[in-house]
């Protein structure tokens, strides 16, 4: 099956990534139909790194954060597919290759993802896959054979969801789910993908890493936005969502997930007030023993690391 696809990429203040996310999308051993770089009002040499490739196209916009840069970058792309990579992350040379060849074997799929390695490249950090070793196999027997998960819901709460780097979307899938909210300085990527879920429940799945993502960049989005409102706005927008598609009993799962990795991150800042209120508020999609032992972290902090260390070195699940 022929199809075209465009590479979208937005770019803020890249200039010294640019050159080697580039590298890697003109080093694809299936060829994009069409590289459009987004610079989204760069102040350093992003725009000419862009400019002085033949073979991108750019688009020039004031400072409006990824969602607007991957917006503009969909509305001009002539592909019928989009591939979406981030300027400070990288593919590897069979990656469109394979997602066209999942996409090849099952034309019902309107969008895939696949596997990635996490590195902390300049600190001299081996990468390492996303989906390895125990999880890889849980992964594969839920696949049982095909190359395609039933449901996006299920690869989300088995870390099988990929991540920006790895999707590979009908650009028409994209607009009719209403493309990327601009107004959400947090997970506005997982929000896009889970409005597509909730229309088109199947997903590819290429369960070798294809893409490397660079974990710690300076000024991430992750880092400038940890206010606990960002996870009440997203987790209230998506319960009704959900209910409205009626899909809530899919995403529950997903919802204790992503509120179960909020507040693990904020008990490692010691900010057990945060949690509490994150309890309060979500309390009820935790069983009772989770809540309790959660809770016990956020008041008593070095009893729940004692707890939690003892739990680790007994080398299994406390029932």
């Amino acid at each position: 099956m022929s199809r075209t696809i465009t590479v979208v990429i937005p770019a803020h203040n890249a200039g010294r990534y640019l050159a080697r996310v580039l590298a890697s999308v003109h080093a694809q051993t299936r060829r994009p139909d069409q590289v459009i770089v987004i610079d989204d009002g760069s102040i350093d040499d992003t725009a000419a790194i862009a400019d002085a490739d033949p073979d991108v196209e750019l688009i020039r916009q004031a400072n409006a954060g990824a969602s607007v840069a991957r917006n503009a970058g969909i509305q001009a792309a002539r592909g019928e597919w989009v591939a979406f990579l981030d300027a400070d992350d990288e593919w590897l040379p069979e990656h469109l290759a394979l997602h066209d060849a999942l996409l090849d074997r099952n034309p019902h799929l309107v969008w895939t993802t696949g596997n990635s390695f996490w590195c902390r490249c300049d600190r001299g950090h081996l990468r390492r896959p996303d989906v390895a070793g125990e999880r890889l196999r849980r992964v594969q027997s839920l696949l049982a054979g095909k190359d395609y998960f039933d449901s996006y819901f299920t690869a989300y709460a088995h870390f099988a969801a990929g991540n920006t780097d790895t999707m590979v979307v009908r650009k028409d899938v994209l607009v009719e789910a209403g493309l990327f909210h601009a107004g959400r300085p947090r997970m506005n990527d997982i929000d896009m993908w889970f409005r597509i879920a909730y229309r088109h429940r199947p997903i590819g799945f290429v369960d070798s890493p294809t893409a490397i993502y660079h974990v710690d960049v300076p000024d991430s989005t992750v880092k400038r936005h940890a206010e606990p409102q960002a996870l009440f706005d997203f987790m209230d927008w998506h319960l009704e969502l959900a209910r409205q598609h009626g899909r809530l009993d899919e995403f529950a799962p997903c919802a204790v997930k992503i509120i179960g990795w909020w507040m693990k991150c904020s008990l490692q800042k010691r900010q057990g007030q945060e949690v509490r209120v994150i309890l309060r508020r979500y309390g009820h999609l935790f069983p009772v023993y989770t809540r309790l032992t959660t809770s016990l972290h956020a008041r008593l902090p070095v009893l729940g690391n004692a707890y939690e260390s003892f739990k680790h070195r007994l080398g299994g699940e406390t029932k």
